[in-house]
């Protein structure tokens, strides 16, 4: 407002015929000078000092010559001779102003029904005047009513179908769903703990959210055993896990010694000694099952740290054999957990990890996965035919609506504990939070089943040939495929149908936890097709 009123005054000023205007003096001829007029009502030179009767004085004096003596060259004097005297800028800029705005304002001035108590009324304020020159109006706005649509008002309460995460109070609000909720045995949390946007995350904020989930976890799920794994978002910058050669400040020390602070009430000291050197452990869970939860960061082609060495880092693979083999020995059954899936991983690693899945197909009852985001799974066939299936990875849907998804959650039956058990995976249900009813006004909460895999798709058991016999039965029942595709994407599915190519993609990649095996089995299957698939499903 400053700004605007000087710029206006400075206008104004250059009207001013100093020499003759106001009551006369006694004794002299003519008015007295303007000057002497402001300073008699009050006025320190200058334009923020400007009192009310002074700015009167001033504008009458404006109005009464430019309505008289509306000359040019006479005007541009007077108005550079006030803008100095009031000292509203230096002599040259008055002079250049005048000369630039001397026409246009002049003839403004005459043709406006602006007067000096509506000007200073916005110069002084309105204890001075009324600052209203120009009466109320409107324009013609169409008959036809607006369409529908109100303004988006932002984030949902409890999360948004976008590229957003969750708010923390909605993670709790699932913790504390799960703690009111029928007895649980153990919990695997594979990974992903900080949220997406990666462009402005520090190592003191993956930290935080490290330790603010696993309290939050312990807080609501105690007494309730939680065996974690290493997703890739809590590096900082995200993806990047050198191996252990690599020391000092650039290892993954201070992250991983950090994991072993923060989870130390859930892992026994052997799995803390592993996890503190390359983010893996195993750790016996009861007679008879053992659990390995593996650092899939050293799989990953976006793992940039890889580009040094991308043979077995940290040594992980053999270390895995070893640790099967001697499973194998003691009849003991093998839970693996991780946050990659296989089918994610470089061709060379997946291969590897592939082989050791058949190799070890009697002594691994499962495997845990996540990353994707997705509600999914992976096969595993023999090695020699390609059509046997030995093993299936179960790819569990994720807690974060990224991306335009509902929060979600896998709850596993497991065979139990008796002499001889499988421990193999009996059944699945799969949990959402609705959005669209979480955020109606006045509504509540409400986490409820989306489906249980056996009763969704009509199987006997879910041991991996009953999955290998789902496949085959997708790709000849398009109505059973598209209910997979709506229960793939936690009950919110894009706007676009997976048809032909799409489907034929995502079938093929469900059917090989390695990649380089897919045109075998499935070898009409243009290969840009899965590539095209397998990058819409790297969503982390």
């Amino acid at each position: 407002m400053a700004g605007a009123a000087r710029l206006l005054l400075l206008a104004l000023a250059w009207l001013v015929p100093l020499a003759r205007l106001g009551p006369a003096r006694p004794g002299a001829w003519g008015p007295a000078p303007l000057g002497e007029q402001l300073a008699a009502a009050g006025a320190q030179l200058g334009w923020r000092n400007l009192s009310c009767s002074a700015c009167r004085v001033l504008f009458s004096a404006i109005d009464l010559g430019v309505q008289m003596q509306p000359n040019e060259a006479r005007i541009e004097r007077l108005a550079v001779s006030v803008c100095t005297e009031l000292r509203l800028a230096r002599r040259e800029i008055c002079q250049d102003a005048v000369r630039l705005f001397e026409k246009d304002v002049v003839s403004a001035w005459v043709r406006s029904v602006l007067r000096p108590a509506e000007i200073c009324g916005l110069l002084v304020g309105a204890r001075c005047g009324h600052w209203d020159i120009l009466s109320d109006w409107n324009v013609t706005l169409p008959g036809t009513p607006k369409p529908p649509g109100p303004p988006h008002a932002g984030a949902g309460y409890w999360g948004e179908y976008s590229k957003c995460d969750l708010p923390l109070h909605t993670i709790e609000n699932l913790l504390q769903h799960l703690a009111r909720g029928p007895p649980f045995q153990l919990a695997y949390w594979t990974g992903d703990l900080p949220a997406h946007d990666v462009w402005q995350q520090s190592r003191a904020d993956q930290l935080r959210a490290l330790r603010t989930l696993s309290t939050l976890l312990r807080k609501h799920l105690a007494p309730l055993p939680v065996y974690p794994a290493v997703g890739n978002h809590e590096a900082a910058p995200v993806n990047g896990f050198p191996p252990p050669y690599v020391h000092g400040n650039q290892s993954s020390a201070w992250l991983y010694g950090a994991m072993a602070e923060a989870w130390e009430g859930w892992l026994p000291p052997e799995a803390l000694e592993t996890l503190r050197v390359g983010g893996f452990y195993t750790l016996r869970l009861r007679p008879g099952l053992r659990l390995v939860s593996l650092n899939m960061n050293f799989c990953s082609e976006a793992n940039f740290w890889l580009l040094i060495n991308a043979t077995d880092p940290a040594g992980q693979l053999q270390w895995l054999v070893g640790v099967l083999q001697a499973a194998e020995g003691q009849q003991e059954k093998v839970h693996i957990i991780g946050h990659i899936p296989p089918a994610h991983c470089l061709r060379s690693w997946s291969w590897n990890y592939y082989r050791i899945v058949n190799r070890f197909e009697g002594t691994i009852a499962a495997q845990f996965f996540g990353h994707t985001h997705v509600d999914e799974f992976e096969m595993f066939y023999d090695e020699e035919t390609l059509s046997r299936p030995v093993s299936v990875a179960f790819v569990a849907p994720s807690v974060t609506t990224y991306i335009n998804l509902n929060p979600g959650y896998r709850v596993y039956q497991l065979d139990g504990d008796y002499p001889g058990s499988s421990h193999m995976v009996l059944d699945h249900e799969t949990f959402i939070l609705n959005l669209t009813e979480a955020n109606a006004p006045g509504a509540e909460p409400r986490w409820q089943r989306l489906y249980r895999a056996r009763q969704a798709y009509g199987l006997p058991s879910v041991f991996p040939a009953d999955w290998d016999g789902l496949l085959r039965r997708f790709q000849a029942d398009e109505r059973l495929f598209q209910h997979f595709w709506f229960l793939f994407h936690k009950g919110h599915p894009p706007r676009e149908p997976c048809r032909e190519a799409c489907k034929a993609a995502l079938l093929c990649a469900l059917r090989s936890a390695d990649p380089s095996l897919c045109r075998a089995l499935r070898p009409r299957l243009p290969f840009a097709h899965v590539q095209a698939l397998w990058r819409q499903r790297r969503l982390c």
